[in-house]
């Protein structure tokens, strides 16, 4: 239980009028709110998982920069829900929060908040994210639905954030004042505001299950919907959508459509899945240089879903594809359970490093092109949290894209994992393609590596004598 009692009396001495004209000052957003719907809060259980996933992805501090304690334990949740809405709103809340760590810390502390009042150390996360989107509502009261199961905690922390919101927004405006900062957003690196820009300016990407649905099928039924084909959907604020000029199968939508597109069937039933367009580059690239019975290898995929589609393109050939580096097998099931539902017949799962694989691997044998796609910075994604749920990337990757930019050392590491991984693609001396595909900005993770494994070609080492028009890259 939280001691507030005495706070309570003491953050009610300045006049209730101030905080009107304080939420009156732009917060976190840099754009004008007109026409945009108020925002109401979340669920109590958005809260709790939101600040579970900020506790493991927080930027930790030295002992002498540490303003606030965190707990090591995670909050206990009524229930670890599985719908994508649910865990997307928590991942978005939970990065929002991380980009604005040292913000929200200093509000916290300017009001007196912390460490005036008694406040278990477990409990430092679930105040870091009700405050971001407290602040977010422009300190207003959230609604409560009747449906939902309150959760203590949440309850908790929400009645002091509640009690303490004029000094909580006297804080927030010396804060932008001693930036000089029309919102806090001003105070964001400059990288990481550029990124915002793009994710809310880039459009939505979807491939079509083609061994489910033809296209003309898809058209038609989003056509039922309200939905107008047109040529291009940048600028178009309507429910409309375009074919991609690069990917036959692959369909664009305005951004704002997100949350109509994800409850239609199409999506609910596999027949149309979200990716970014990058992956599905990828799988076309590979696909273009296959003949009828190639195998394909494809190695490091985050995203089953990449699986997948390189699946369904080759569902008319005699092809395998064939994914390592599921070093799980109790995953097998659940993966087992995704490819059936999307329809999926020539997928197999070796369990085996692809560098621990070797060149001459008997059941390897027909592979004509390996996919490499490497783990690396991802700066170049404009959408993290996407990224992360459609990728099942880990969530240590918002750290640095919270902070918009990687450190040198971390970079020098993913960079030799590249070229190791890109060099054993070489030796596979069956194999007639590489295709490597990257989501990083830098050079070093894409045309040095690439340049540099070439070089380990020309020095007499073993393997297919590939170029850097065959070695292709996919930003």
């Amino acid at each position: 239980m939280l001691n507030s009692t005495g706070e309570l009396e003491f953050s009610n001495e300045e006049d209730p009028e101030i905080i009107s004209q304080l939420t009156s000052l732009p917060l976190s957003g840099g754009k004008s709110s007109a026409g945009v719907p108020e925002k109401t809060g979340y669920p109590d259980s958005v809260y709790v998982m939101a600040a579970n996933i900020f506790q493991g992805i927080r930027i930790e501090k030295s002992a002498q920069k540490v303003l606030i304690k965190y707990g090591n334990e995670p909050l206990r949740s009524l229930s670890e829900s599985e719908d994508q809405s649910f865990q997307r709103l928590s991942y978005e809340l939970a990065f929002s929060a991380l980009k604005y760590q040292d913000i929200l810390e200093t509000i916290l502390i300017d009001s007196c908040i912390f460490p005036s009042t008694t406040i278990p150390d477990h409990l430092s996360s679930l105040f870091i994210v009700m405050l971001y989107d407290f602040q977010d509502r422009k300190f207003q009261t959230r609604v409560l639905s009747d449906n939902e199961e309150p959760i203590s905690e949440v309850q908790e922390v929400e009645n002091l954030l509640n009690s303490f919101k004029i000094k909580l927004a006297a804080a927030l405006a010396r804060c932008r004042i001693k930036h000089d900062a029309l919102s806090i957003y001003h105070i964001l690196p400059e990288t990481v505001r550029k990124q915002e820009l793009r994710a809310s300016t880039l459009p939505l990407y979807a491939w079509i299950n083609t061994c489910k649905i033809s296209p003309e099928e898809v058209y038609n039924n989003l056509k039922r919907r309200g939905y107008n084909k047109v040529k291009s959907v940048l600028h178009i604020d309507d429910k409309v959508f375009a074919v991609d000029q690069h990917c036959y199968d692959v369909l664009i939508f305005p951004s704002h459509l997100k949350n109509d597109l994800i409850n239609i069937d199409l999506f609910k039933d596999y027949k149309l899945i979200f990716q970014d367009k990058s992956r599905s580059l990828a799988v076309h690239s590979v696909k273009a240089l296959l003949n009828m019975d190639d195998d394909i290898l494809m190695v490091n995929t985050g995203s089953w879903y990449t699986v997948a589609h390189m699946s369904i393109l080759t569902n008319n050939n005699t092809s395998k594809v064939f994914v390592c580096g599921v070093q799980s097998q109790a995953k097998d099931p659940d993966l087992k359970t995704l490819f059936t539902k999307i329809g999926c017949k020539n997928i197999e799962i070796l369990h085996e490093t692809f560098i621990n694989i070797d060149s001459k691997d008997h059941r390897l044998q027909k592979v004509k092109v390996i996919l490499l796609l490497p783990r690396c910075s991802g700066l170049g994604v404009s959408n993290p949290v996407e990224f992360i749920l459609n990728e099942h990337e880990d969530t240590e990757f918002l750290k640095d894209h919270s902070q918009g930019g990687i450190s040198v050392d971390k970079l020098h590491v993913l960079a030799q994992q590249q070229y190791e991984q890109l060099t054993h693609a070489m030796k596979f001396t069956k194999a007639q393609a590489v295709v490597y595909c990257t989501c990083s900005v830098f050079p070093e993770e894409n045309e040095a590596v690439v340049k540099k494994a070439l070089e380990f070609q020309d020095l007499g080492n073993k393997g297919q004598p590939y170029s850097g028009t065959l070695l292709r890259q996919c930003l």
